[in-house]
């Protein structure tokens, strides 16, 4: 069986008009890294034989140790995932009333504040950079304010000596939501050493990954002894429990695969690098397919392959585009769509001025992923890049048959 991608020259070829896919299994944003199962194997035998499979083991002690010095910071606390990490920041920070972060982000936390009885106060984004806006955000602080949650996009660090400002003079807290952004750094210092604290996901997807968890970081002592105890039912010692808490306690299995994919971080990060440059290749010549840039220096992880597709130049818009990529087996994503402000639980009737969100509700027409990761190699690339080309070239052709199609 040939298993090579199969290249379109013509309209009924295309999938979605009934032709093969381009690829004969899905191709998608970010499929799952690995380490070297040897090393895993080791540490499961280890686990299997002290019989600790939770509870604080110490395969997790060595893993908050690891990723302490491999981000620089003094405190790491890892959890059973990034919500419940998220959970648990919101938690040992008394935070309270409304709290202030992008809706151009996933929409986890947005339903955490509301679970926990806060406001989620949507702000927009800048423009250029894709980021939390930190002047929308002064704009819809009010006595009721208690936090900022700022996202660090596509692992682009946000403009975090403008929202510090901003938190101290307004006396909030600032937390930022790191789940893009292992490994990226700002001015010099790894993302994980801002705000109060920064949240990490390690969902499977992300580069770094423990196969489901996340992590809290700080550089306050008191906070990480609040995020411990709060991980645990709000023990604080043996049969004392001084708070609230809960249970997002990271078991010995995941922490296993988080060490081991640890030691092969470094070659996850050359494989995004080197298909990020054959996606800048590929995609250049591609008229309203505009690659969002990576600044090597301080973008570490090249995690996601982000583009910005201009209908205007295209001429197809980026939904038809997800729709015919899909059927090749391009699994793209359109993301944070619609934005969670106009997600069914936070949609109001009308924004006023003040509350509007009009870079985010444009980028959302636009934005779309590609795919990315250690299982996609740079000659996948370049079929994807064909792919788009031959949509973007045959746009009014692939638009007229698709509206008789429907």
């Amino acid at each position: 069986m040939n298993n090579s991608p199969r290249k379109k020259r013509s309209l009924p070829e295309l999938a979605v008009f009934g032709g093969p896919a381009t690829f004969n299994h899905p191709r998608c944003v970010n499929t799952p890294n690995f380490g070297e199962e040897e090393v895993l194997h080791k540490h499961v035998s280890a686990i299997v034989q002290r019989r600790w499979f939770t509870n604080d083991g110490p395969l997790v002690q060595q893993l908050e140790e690891e990723l302490e010095t491999y981000l620089q910071v003094k405190h790491c606390v890892v959890a059973c995932n990034g919500t419940a990490a998220m959970a648990m920041a919101i938690i040992a920070l008394g935070l309270k009333g409304e709290v202030i972060l992008p809706s151009f982000s996933f929409i986890s936390t947005a339903h955490l504040l509301s679970l926990h009885g806060l406001v989620p106060v949507f702000c927009d984004i800048d423009p250029v950079s894709w980021n939390t806006d930190p002047e929308h955000c002064e704009k819809l602080i009010t006595e009721n304010t208690s936090a900022i949650i700022a996202t660090h996009l596509w692992g682009r660090a946000c403009d975090i000596h403008a929202l510090q400002e901003l938190a101290d003079k307004r006396n909030i807290n600032l937390l930022f939501d790191a789940a893009h952004a292992f490994g990226s750094e700002y001015q010099g210092k790894k993302i994980g050493n801002f705000g109060d604290a920064e949240v990490f996901s390690f969902h499977a997807t992300k580069v770094f990954h423990t196969s489901e968890g996340g992590a809290i970081t700080t550089n306050d002592p008191d906070l990480a002894q609040r995020l411990k105890a709060v991980r645990n039912f709000g023990f604080s010692g043996y049969d004392q429990v001084d708070g609230i808490g809960m249970n997002a306690k990271m078991p010995e299995i995941c922490a296993a695969m988080g060490l081991t994919n640890l030691k092969s971080l470094q070659k996850f990060y050359n494989r995004n690098e080197k298909n990020y440059y054959a996606y800048r290749e590929g995609l250049k010549n591609i008229p309203g397919v505009y690659l969002q840039e990576y600044n090597p220096i301080t973008d570490k992880n090249f995690q996601y392959i982000v583009v910005d597709i201009d209908e205007k130049e295209t001429g197809i818009n980026r939904d038809d585009i997800v729709t015919i990529l899909h059927v090749e087996n391009v699994i793209a994503r359109r993301y944070f769509y619609p934005g969670c402000h106009q997600s069914a639980p936070y949609q109001k009737k009308k924004l006023d001025k003040i509350h509007a969100l009009p870079f985010t509700e444009d980028i959302n027409q636009r934005v779309l992923l590609l795919p990315n990761g250690s299982d996609i190699s740079e000659l996948q690339v370049d079929n994807v890049c064909d792919l788009l080309h031959f949509i973007i070239i045959n746009a009014a052709d692939i638009t007229h048959a698709l509206g008789n199609k429907g």
